[in-house]
């Protein structure tokens, strides 16, 4: 049992796993707020043992060498990959502390913004029409950028409504290919495509100027990654033909501080996290309990 477990943020969690916290935990502090500053985050942990964690703050070498009683992190948010996580793992695992994150619980709500943004876009529905015409699904040719569970969410439900799906990925994926998903390079994906997605984990920025050439007018870009996919200004010269669409849940998606491109009309960004549902906080709520119990040995 923890003596003192601090959420130093909010972490989604449904209440009920919020009650659940007080089995695991002598003390239990749920922050409500974003701390503003590193200081604050420090104050916030304190003599804590263990600490949870959202996507919104950084927890680095800084603030676990003063806050020496913290033995767990519990990331309750994605963590792909030690070099894109928003905690110092490295230094955690040096001194003894352990971090457990979860991922793949909000997928659900990304494939149906896919299927949801790029119907209103082809059939012209409350949005001016891509071609002159209306057009389906089926035939369409989709290249998908990062086949991992979101990525081949999104591919199942466009290959079943007819689209004709590509892929690119670190690796290649047998399963898929034998599902009638062809494999090709990055370029040639994104020349071939008439809509690209991308669907990366946290700062895997792979569309460039080259890229965007290869890409050309006259496509849709729709960004379901965390964080941006583009280099900015690339992307910014693309946008500059008003033929060409990107799509994205929510202007970090963008990648854009100044705050100009997600005015531009050719941009079209939902303004929310698509795969912050009901059904995504109760799996979250789930996973991160499910790690303080592995944690806990309980």
């Amino acid at each position: 049992m923890f003596k003192k477990l601090v959420a130093i943020e909010p972490v989604s969690l449904i209440p009920s796993a919020q009650e659940e916290l007080k089995r695991y935990a002598e003390e239990v502090v749920l922050y409500e707020d974003i701390p503003e500053h590193e200081d604050e985050i420090v104050r916030r942990i304190g003599d804590a043992d263990g600490v949870l964690v959202s996507y919104t703050s950084q927890i680095r070498k800084n603030v676990l060498e003063q806050c020496p009683n913290v033995r767990y992190v519990g990331m309750c948010c994605s963590l792909y990959s030690e070099a894109s996580a928003n905690v110092d793992i490295a230094y955690a695992r040096e001194h003894g502390i352990q971090v457990l994150g979860i991922r793949d619980y909000g997928d659900r709500g990304v494939v149906e913004y896919v299927l949801y943004q790029l119907v209103r876009i082809l059939h012209g529905f409350d949005f001016p029409m891509w071609q002159e015409e209306p057009l389906e699904l089926t035939g369409l040719s989709v290249g998908i950028i990062g086949m991992g569970v979101s990525g081949g969410m999104v591919a199942d439900a466009l290959q079943m409504m007819g689209a004709k799906v590509s892929y690119y990925s670190r690796t290649r994926k047998p399963k898929r290919e034998a599902a009638g998903m062809e494999y090709l390079p990055l370029n040639d994906l994104l020349e071939g495509s008439q809509v690209v997605i991308t669907c990366l984990n946290k700062n895997v920025i792979l569309l460039h100027e080259e890229q965007f050439q290869c890409l050309g007018n006259k496509k849709i870009l729709m960004n379901t990654s965390i964080g941006t996919a583009s280099d900015r200004d690339a992307l910014a010269k693309w946008l500059e033909c008003r033929h060409n669409l990107y799509c994205c849940d929510t202007e970090a998606a963008i990648g854009d501080e100044s705050g100009e491109l997600i005015q531009r009309e050719n941009v079209i960004c939902m303004g929310t996290s698509v795969g912050r549902t009901k059904q995504a906080f109760e799996l979250l709520s789930k996973k991160v309990l499910d790690n303080i119990r592995v944690y806990l040995g309980v």
